[in-house]
């Protein structure tokens, strides 16, 4: 037996169709009066409608966030919360949103509210990246854990189908790098191998029913799984790539975990033979990089870094960085290797694991 040690996060989570409704109620309990709503403008109009809904325990809305959490956003919604007295945050949308919550709670120590409407999982992790000068720094502290996470299912029913499956996949990328972890446990694997099957199985069913609330509803339970997969173990090389190529080329970060994970897993496979097990049996595959690979397909997901709008000429750049700092791997962080896979991912070659 593998000795591991294994850490719960203390967030209170409520799932559930209509759930939104408690809102109200959640802010009361937990004492606070003056909340500042958080959005991008793309869901400025729910953010007014929530407002309405909680009436006086709204002190004010902040509709600026932005992928990537950049500095200067960070500082806009700070000049809110002094100028409205806000004493919580709720955080309404996708990893934008809730990225300017974990911000702001990283400066302030203000409790966070969050809401999420895709499948982004960062609500229920103690993890934030922020951008500043083109780069971007991830760190790890529960002062930016959201308190109270509220899944509403209705909310994710007009996803659009392009976003649906670029969230979707970057959940499932959560779940995949927690199988091989450095300090992976068996509880994570199980949360891990059960997100991934679910994600799998409800992702095509979106595609084909929109509107699919049993579908909807999965998917919304296999993204909080590997939000907490995410949240509980450490990152590897996965997310170290999606980090500096999101951040250095402002790509579109669910598209570059899309676009990414099949290759990361084929960097991994022969050093995590269990993981890619796991991630075989969870899609129903001959190995866990095929497997990807083939449900990337049947989505119609984006399958390049070209596509996404990164440079060829950026692709050294783009190793550079990544080796800077590396998280943990199961195999070692190679430049040639790394800069291979990354010119492969940005070509859309066919992924094939490494020896």
């Amino acid at each position: 037996m593998q000795p591991f040690v294994y850490n719960s996060l203390p967030s209170r989570v409520i799932f559930g169709s209509g759930t939104i409704s408690r809102l109200k109620s959640e802010i009361e309990r937990a004492r606070c009066s003056r909340a500042l709503l958080l959005s991008t403008p793309e869901q400025a109009d729910n953010l007014a409608r929530i407002a309405e809904m909680l009436g006086p325990l709204c002190a004010g809305t902040f509709a600026g966030a932005a992928m990537h959490t950049p500095a200067d956003v960070t500082e806009r919604a700070l000049q809110k919360v002094r100028e409205c007295g806000a004493d919580c945050t709720v955080s309404f949308g996708g990893g934008s949103s809730t990225g300017l919550g974990k911000a702001i709670a990283l400066r302030t120590d203000l409790m966070q509210f969050a809401v999420p409407t895709t499948y982004a999982g960062s609500e229920v992790t103690p993890i934030i990246g922020e951008t500043k000068d083109g780069v971007k720094v991830t760190q790890r502290t529960l002062k930016v854990l959201p308190e109270v996470v509220i899944y509403d299912v209705d909310f994710t029913l007009t996803l659009p189908p392009r976003l649906t499956v670029t969230s979707g996949t970057n959940a499932i990328a959560h779940a995949v790098e927690a199988l091989y972890a450095e300090d992976r446990n068996p509880v994570i694997s199980l949360m891990a191998e059960q997100a991934i099957g679910a994600l799998g199985r409800a992702l095509p069913a979106i595609l084909a029913e929109p509107h699919n609330r049993e579908a909807r509803a999965d998917a919304l339970y296999g993204a909080w799984l590997c939000g907490v997969c995410l949240g509980s173990v450490g990152m590897a090389l996965h997310h170290k790539l999606c980090h500096v190529i999101g951040g250095a080329f402002d790509l579109p970060h669910a598209d570059t975990h899309t676009v990414i994970l099949p290759y990361a897993m084929a960097y991994n496979a022969k050093a995590a033979p269990e993981a890619d097990a796991a991630v075989a049996r969870a899609l129903g595959g001959a190995d866990g990089t095929s497997a990807l690979v083939n449900l990337a397909s049947r989505l119609g997901s984006p399958q390049s870094l070209k596509s996404l709008g990164m440079p060829e000429s950026g692709i050294d750049r783009a190793a550079d960085l990544a080796v800077q700092n590396p998280y943990w791997n199961p195999r070692p962080i190679e430049r040639g290797a790394v800069r291979a896979l990354i010119a492969a991912a940005w070509a859309g070659d066919t992924p094939t694991p490494l020896d």
